[in-house]
């Protein structure tokens, strides 16, 4: 929950709260809200969340804080647990259309960071396995990285940074399965592309040892030699502990040939990036 957000106490809400229950279960026995003051609504809407499953109903009531006291400092507190309640009843969309409006309305305040963090979660736990479109793994990157440029000092920046490394890492899945995809059917250059994609934008994932080394299949297969060997060789370097780098070693020494720099094609490049440090 947002720093500086807390519960506001029982004492106005409990008339509220009485009132609703002398009315029954029948929605249509409500009293009108507009006959109690918005910290009573708030806190309402505050007890809703703590005690119903339905983050919705509590989401309505945050919303007509903000309804009937539009311009009140509990307005303001309401539409951010308004964007809260929607996140934790998985309604993403309007969870972040409230915090769209937090971050629109008040800019400058403290939860602001809070905010965006929330828009950031709604595209965030949206990603589903690798198999499919990564669309919204896109979009979570982008509103973390928000965070994490607009609010370095938040207390949300780290989880901000370790859950953007996450989405990275998964897209980088999302490459390596249609790149295996193409490889076992034999697509040799279209599979070499997907690996390449790997190799040169997602360089920090846990994928790059083995994309290195589907490269070294691939290359293999279409007899380019140079290409094999380089990426071989930047596969020892970088990651010489792991299977791949086995896989790999024997692969090229079963064919006569070293895992060494050699050729001018992009994996030089790579190469000198990675190993030489010429790219700092």
């Amino acid at each position: 929950m947002a720093r500086g957000i807390r519960t506001a106490g029982q004492v106005g809400g409990l008339v509220l709260l009485l009132t609703l229950a002398a009315c029954g279960d029948n929605a249509n026995q409500e009293p009108a809200l507009e006959n109690f003051t918005a910290e009573e609504i708030y806190q309402r809407g505050e007890w809703e969340l703590e005690n119903s499953r339905k983050g919705a109903d509590a989401a309505r009531y945050f919303g007509e804080v903000e309804r009937l006291y539009p311009y009140s400092e509990w307005a303001k507190r309401a539409l951010i647990m308004q964007a809260f309640a929607y996140h934790k009843d998985r309604d993403y969309e309007n969870s972040r259309a409230s915090a769209q409006r937090y971050i629109d309305f008040y800019p400058g305040d403290e939860d602001a960071a809070y905010a965006q963090y929330l828009l950031a979660l709604s595209y965030y736990d949206q990603i589903d396995d690798v198999g499919r479109d990564q669309g919204v793994t896109f979009q979570a990157l982008q509103a973390l990285r928000v965070v994490i440029e607009q609010y370095p000092d938040s207390e949300y920046a780290k989880s901000a940074i370790l859950k953007f490394d996450l989405a990275f890492d998964h897209l980088a899945a999302k490459e390596m399965e249609i790149g295996r995809y193409y490889l076992k059917r034999g697509h040799w250059t279209a599979a070499i592309n997907r690996f390449r994609v790997v190799v040169e934008e997602f360089q920090t994932t846990s994928h790059t040892p083995e994309a290195l080394h589907r490269l070294v299949e691939a290359y293999l297969s279409l007899g380019l030699n140079d290409e094999a060997q380089t990426a071989g060789a930047i596969l020892g370097h970088n990651f010489q502990s792991t299977e791949w780098y086995q896989d790999s070693y024997a692969l090229l020494t079963g064919r006569g040939l070293r895992p060494e720099a050699t050729g001018d094609s992009w994996l030089r490049k790579v190469y000198r990036q990675m190993v030489r440090g010429e790219w700092l």
